[in-house]
């Protein structure tokens, strides 16, 4: 009996040992959405075992999370014990604005300067990422930080342009005589997920072919009501392009990765969407050439710095979170994400041998030195990338005439805009 006692007892020692020990090991948690084909997803996970390489010591916690999780709860998932240390979130007055006026964010100010990220990035590269007490973008602490960038541009298949005769387009009209040319040939030339974030993307650029700079800072800014013009111009055209054949009818109730689909199988020359999709595009499109060409606007194109590392209210471990944002920042890292095909915010160009990546990187800079960044039509208002998904499909449904399209974003827009 008390040689069991005895081995009770020393099994009851060694599990609470084991029982301390687990205790003892600290536990950081990383959140992100991009896919693990895109350049992100890609050069993330490098760092995140450089990273975990780094810090035996500690339970390196990782979980994939998808932009419409965090789209629809993240503020939810931010008032919770449930938000990891850090996580990737959207930038812009209605996400990232929203739960920073909240109190629901870490100011990071501190950390700009421990960290020397001003030293790596350009005020202008910090736009989005100050937010107000309202939670208006431009001004006020450093929220958030993004080490990539993005913009919304035309995919299009080199192959069917030089086999029809036609160069990527620089002014719309000449865009539209594109589009025409493939029509007569009996291809629908433009690929859209009219349901989805390429819908008002494609929507918003047209826009912008109407818009000045008092336009866009009024808009984005929420400082004025919404002058609906350049929308009445933008819906009118889409509704044009789907009587004329331009976008498929079919494309009407699609969502982005059908419509990507049919671009990647080489079915349509073109699809208007972001530049997350250039590390899936060049692993996966084998039997074609294919390139991009800014959608033809006066100045403005659709886009940004990316997404924010932002540090949640509650993080346990917010200097390990600064710690993993510098990584993702480094020279290292940032060469990496234009070889996967990324858009890297502060890379030297000679450093990226991939011909997309510098590209990309060189087109990002071109639009922003010109300040051409004219961000994403949802921004201005939480809640408005849904209003702009769901009345994107009644117009292109025919359920909505243009008229009626603007007036009933408008409201909701005004309402907000009165309201702040």
């Amino acid at each position: 009996m008390k040689r069991i006692a005895r081995l009770a007892l020393a099994l009851g020692t060694a599990m609470l040992m084991t029982s301390i020990g687990h205790a003892e090991q600290k536990t950081f948690k990383i959140w992100w959405f991009e896919e693990p084909t895109t350049a992100q997803g890609i050069v993330w996970k490098k760092a995140l075992e450089e990273f975990k390489a780094k810090h035996p010591d500690i339970n390196v916690s990782f979980e994939q999370k998808t932009f419409q999780q965090l789209q629809a709860s993240g503020g939810m998932i931010l008032n919770s014990d449930q938000a990891p240390d850090v996580l990737e979130y959207n930038k812009g007055n209605a996400t990232a604005g929203l739960v920073a006026s909240q109190g629901l964010l870490t100011n990071l100010d501190a950390y700009v300067k421990k960290e020397g990220w001003d030293k790596i990035l350009n005020e202008g590269d910090f736009v989005l990422s100050r937010y107000d007490e309202k939670g208006i973008y431009g001004s006020g602490p450093v929220w958030g930080v993004s080490v990539f960038g993005e913009y919304v541009s035309c995919f299009y298949n080199i192959d069917m342009f030089e086999k029809a005769g036609l160069k990527p387009p620089t002014t719309l009209e000449e865009w539209v005589a594109g589009m025409e040319a493939f029509k007569q040939k009996g291809v629908t030339p433009l690929a859209l997920g009219a349901i989805d974030t390429s819908g008002q993307h494609l929507l918003a650029s047209l826009a912008y072919t109407k818009a000045d700079d008092a336009w866009v800072q009024n808009y984005q800014g929420l400082k004025a009501p919404l002058d609906g013009a350049p929308y009445l111009y933008a819906a009118q055209t889409l509704v044009d392009w789907v009587g004329k054949g331009y976008i498929s009818k079919d494309s009407t109730g699609m969502k982005d990765p059908d419509a990507a689909l049919l671009f990647t199988s080489g079915k349509a020359p073109m699809y208007v969407s972001g530049t997350w999709n250039l590390g899936t595009f060049a692993s996966t499109i084998k039997d074609f050439k294919w390139g991009q060409f800014v959608i033809p606007t006066p100045k403005y194109s659709v886009g940004s710095t990316g997404n924010l590392w932002v540090v949640p209210k509650g993080s346990k471990n917010p200097d390990l979170a600064a710690e993993w944002i510098s990584l993702t920042l480094s020279p290292k890292y940032q060469a990496e994400l234009g070889n996967a095909g990324g858009v890297p915010i502060a890379a030297d160009l000679s450093a990226i041998t991939n011909p997309i990546g510098k590209n990309a990187a060189a087109v990002f800079k071109q639009i922003s030195d010109k300040n051409g960044l004219g961000f994403y039509p949802d921004w201005p208002v939480p809640g408005y990338y849904d209003v702009l998904n769901q009345k994107d499909t009644g117009l292109f449904q025919g359920s909505l005439t243009a008229e009626q399209f603007v007036e009933e974003i408008k409201q909701v827009y005004d309402d907000a805009q009165e309201n702040q």
